[in-house]
């Protein structure tokens, strides 16, 4: 995988899923008639474009492998991490709780998760 991007990647992610934590803490739905609120979907944007990004990525390297590759579990783990973001969003904005945004900081968290196991398929299997 493209290293550096996958490092953004994680801590953007992460630091996503702390800010979403912040809210969790002070009981506050995601606060989209403010700034912040909109600061933060623009985040979460901005990670959704990394992730497309890292899929586009992904399935390039994946069509040019020179060793193999568990093709099906790798773009599962690509297009899973692309589903996450938008699914915690939705769900966040129907759930008006500190629960809904608490899903946030679960979809935020799963990301870098998905991206350590993309990794692990790839290079597990360029070793064997």
């Amino acid at each position: 995988m493209i290293e550096p991007l996958s490092t953004a990647l994680i801590w953007v992610a992460v630091g996503a899923a702390l800010w979403a934590l912040v809210l969790v803490l002070l009981n506050r739905p995601l606060p989209l008639d403010r700034r912040d609120g909109q600061l933060y979907l623009g985040l979460l944007g901005l990670l959704e474009l990394g992730l497309l990004g890292q899929a586009v990525a992904g399935f390039v390297k994946l069509a040019g492998a020179e060793h193999e590759v568990a093709g099906l579990s790798f773009a599962g783990y690509l297009l899973g991490a692309l589903l996450i973001l938008p699914v915690a969003v939705f769900w966040s904005l129907a759930e008006r709780t500190r629960w809904g945004t608490a899903v946030l900081v679960v979809g935020a968290l799963v990301v870098p998760v998905m991206i350590v196991r993309l990794d692990q398929i790839w290079t597990a299997a360029g070793r064997g």
